[in-house]
């Protein structure tokens, strides 16, 4: 099999291009060569997906069995149509790696395969959905041009030849959002941690491992579809998340569980500051049969953590990412919550 990564050198897309050739397969990355280190074994042709004259270049290392996308999170639907199209004559199939937040219901309502998608049309440019000064209502110009892109790569493949993957949180080795690392470097100082919410509060989060497999399964299969990426309802916890954090790392934190509204009422800021903890009641109730049924698989998610874990400790750095920065509360404001939790 040959393979196509669009990416390749960091995080999600560097992980499809090792699990192809830990398969046996030849894998082509594709990438400005700008960030990360793509697998040695990997034939790597540097250019930008923007460039016409770079995407014919790339279109000449062709045939592939099938392309992996995992690098337009910052692309324009119109691009990721150009550069799909440059394709298709040269690749069997075409993986898109998009987002739940694609969905219009995202995060507020239930969501399943068969959920809306907000509009975007395939050849919408940057400036398609931004919000006008003094917007309060949802912020769904990053879904907008998700799902146009979704559609931009339909437009190109047709139905039976794209497969859509749609995962929420990615976490595992070689993160770059800093969710996973900063609980793990929290849990290294010991001493009370603020655990937010409630301990059995379902969540979903995907190794980035696991991703990749089903993606490679997806870019050879005998059909497309789209196919919600994330672990399954109700198995995973915050509790057992934030336990397996403290085993790991061998820290002896003690959790302190803080209620939604106390946390709200000290200006807690929602996803960042304690990263994965959010209150809308859709943000972890994602149905994902139709990828469980096509044979998504996803670890224990303390196995995701202890292998995290052990990237870091063995000199793990990963991709710098403006992203990083904005994880994490300050030990100020956790002191001042944990503070007033004693006194309750």
């Amino acid at each position: 099999m040959r393979i196509l990564v669009l990416g390749g050198s960091w995080f999600l897309g560097r992980a499809v291009a090792q699990a192809a050739i830990d398969r046996g397969w030849e894998a082509t990355v594709f990438n400005r060569g700008r960030s990360g280190v793509a697998p040695a074994e990997a034939q790597t042709v540097r250019g930008d997906r923007t460039v016409g004259a770079d995407l014919a270049r790339l279109a000449g290392e062709g045939p592939w069995d099938g392309v992996v996308d995992t690098s337009a999170s910052e692309l324009a639907p119109r691009d990721v149509l150009a550069g799909s199209r440059a394709l298709e004559p040269v690749a069997g199939r075409y993986v898109y790696v998009s987002t739940v937040n694609a969905y219009r219901g995202w995060p507020s309502e239930a969501l399943t395969e068969d959920s809306e998608l907000l509009d975007g049309p395939p050849d919408a440019d940057a400036e398609y959905g931004r919000l006008p000064e003094g917007w309060d209502g949802p912020d769904w110009y990053y879904g907008r041009q998700k799902a146009g892109a979704e559609r931009a790569a339909r437009a190109a493949f047709g139905e039976d030849r794209t497969a859509i993957l749609r995962p929420g949180v990615i976490l595992g080795p070689g993160e770059y959002v800093g969710r996973l690392p900063w609980w793990l470097r929290r849990s290294t100082r010991g001493g009370q941690m603020l655990a937010p919410g409630a301990p059995d509060k379902s969540i979903q989060p995907v190794d980035v491992r696991d991703v990749a497999t089903f993606a490679l399964d997806r870019a050879v299969a005998g059909h497309g579809g789209a196919y919600n990426c994330v672990a399954p309802i109700g198995r995973e916890t915050m509790s057992g998340f934030l336990t397996a954090c403290v085993l790991a790392t061998g820290g002896g934190a003690q959790l302190v569980w803080a209620p939604d509204r106390i946390l709200l009422d000290h200006g807690v800021q929602q996803w960042t500051e304690l990263p994965l903890w959010r209150t809308h009641p859709g943000v972890w109730n994602i149905e994902s049969t139709r990828a469980q049924e096509a044979g998504l698989v996803c670890r224990p998610l303390s196995e995701t953590v202890n292998d995290t874990w052990t990237w870091l400790r063995e000199g793990g750095v990963p991709v710098e990412h403006p992203r990083w920065a904005k994880h994490g509360i300050t030990p100020e404001k956790e002191s001042q919550i944990l503070a007033e939790l004693s006194r309750a």
